[in-house]
């Protein structure tokens, strides 16, 4: 069912805050079930080339920050951890020099355990990178081998211990479940060792199968509905039991530790994208909201006779509703609904037809102050976004 517009949106006065996503694409290898923008890296990778291929790319945009500081960085991939501590530096201070930063941004590095080293790590954090995500998938040697990891059980370990002892106070550790021929107890052994490492972050969620993948192709067994349910219902226990809440479809954090750079893309706020095939969504103070993505490959990415820029286009009055509420309906707690004006200048009962559907399937709280899904909802969301589709 299409949310009926109102005649006319109230401009977006206040722009929203405003991030920065840095895509570093390449990977010791491809795993079989990736669908990101990665590639393999080759001998040597050509940090320099490609550091001065993003801050060109950064000018290019730098007029859509409109003057706004930076409240969060992310650097991911790829495999990030792959580039030197040197590298990241220049970048970094190149950024600095073209935008501000807050007193107290986010600035994340995903790594896998395959690539740390610790005198790396002390170095990347005394640059100011002061959050990681550790890409550690599984605990369990059978399970990482049958997703194509390149570390073993013994590396993801070490990897949150050096870490911690690189003065990373705040990190979050990628797990994956409904791994091929994986039970309950796999998948609970998997959370209990990422626990007893005392991430302040976790983000666990199930493994799919992705079209253009190896595991598309060649589909390995995995958990039945039934036994994934399961794992789903004891999991989000076992975690809640340790003190992490549940705030957004994936993601578990202890008290004050929520993702702030994944907060603002749910909150519809604003970010930047520079490097291959990396996204961007920005708006202006006319109301306009417009999304924009770079070259994909990083080969056509550094090549000097081609655009960074592969394509743009402003989003529709039509389609703000479902732009804005596939992102804050996947928050726990939603999102206040003032905010869907704020954000995409409409006026609130640009959604009351959609609402009152939606929350009489029982799919969204009947809350007058706020967007957010009934646990049901959060279970269905792909049904009660269709209640927003232009």
């Amino acid at each position: 069912m299409a949310a009926a517009l109102m005649p006319h949106a109230a401009p977006v006065l206040a722009l929203p805050p405003l991030a920065l996503y840095v895509h570093i694409p390449w990977c010791v290898r491809k795993c079989p079930y990736c669908d990101f923008n990665s590639h393999a890296a080759g001998p040597e990778l050509p940090e320099e080339a490609y550091v001065d291929a993003l801050l060109a790319d950064l000018d290019l945009d730098l007029h859509l920050a409109e003057n706004r500081p930076l409240v969060s960085i992310f650097f991911g991939g790829g495999t990030p951890s792959l580039f030197s501590a040197q590298a990241l530096d220049r970048l970094l201070q190149g950024v600095q020099r073209r935008l501000k930063f807050t007193d107290d941004i986010e600035i994340t590095l995903e790594a896998n355990p395959g690539t740390f080293e610790q005198v790396k790590f002390r170095d990347y954090r005394a640059l100011g990178i002061n959050r990681l995500s550790i890409g550690v998938q599984s605990f369990q040697d059978a399970k990482l081998k049958a997703l194509g990891r390149i570390h073993d059980a013994g590396d993801a370990q070490r990897a949150a211990e050096m870490a911690r002892q690189a003065g990373f106070d705040n990190f979050n550790l990628d797990l994956m479940h409904g791994l091929p021929e994986q039970t309950l107890d796999d998948a609970l052994h998997d959370l209990e060792c990422a626990i007893a490492l005392a991430p302040t972050h976790l983000s666990w969620y199930q493994l799919t199968m992705e079209p253009n993948t190896q595991f598309w192709n060649q589909p390995p067994t995995l958990p039945d509905d039934e036994a994934l349910w399961a794992i789903q219902q004891a999991g989000q226990a076992l975690l809640a039991g340790a003190g992490f809440a549940q705030y957004e479809t994936s993601a578990y954090a202890q008290p004050g530790r929520r993702a702030r750079h994944n907060l603002n893309y749910w909150t519809f706020g604003d970010f930047l994208g520079i490097g291959a095939g990396a996204h961007a969504k920005l708006s202006s103070r006319d109301g306009r909201i417009q999304r924009l993505w770079k070259t994909r490959t990083p080969r056509d990415y550094l090549n000097p006779d081609k655009p960074f820029r592969a394509g743009e286009r402003e989003l529709s009055r039509e389609e703000l509703p479902f732009e804005f509420l596939m992102n804050a309906l996947r928050l726990t707690a939603g999102v206040s609904a003032p905010s869907f004006s704020e954000r995409t200048g409409l006026a609130l009962d640009t959604l009351a037809e959609a609402r009152a559907a939606a929350e009489a399937r029982g799919l969204l709280e009947a809350d007058p102050q706020r967007l957010q899904a009934t646990p049901r909802g959060q279970l269905f969301l792909n049904d009660l976004l269709q209640y927003f589709l232009p």
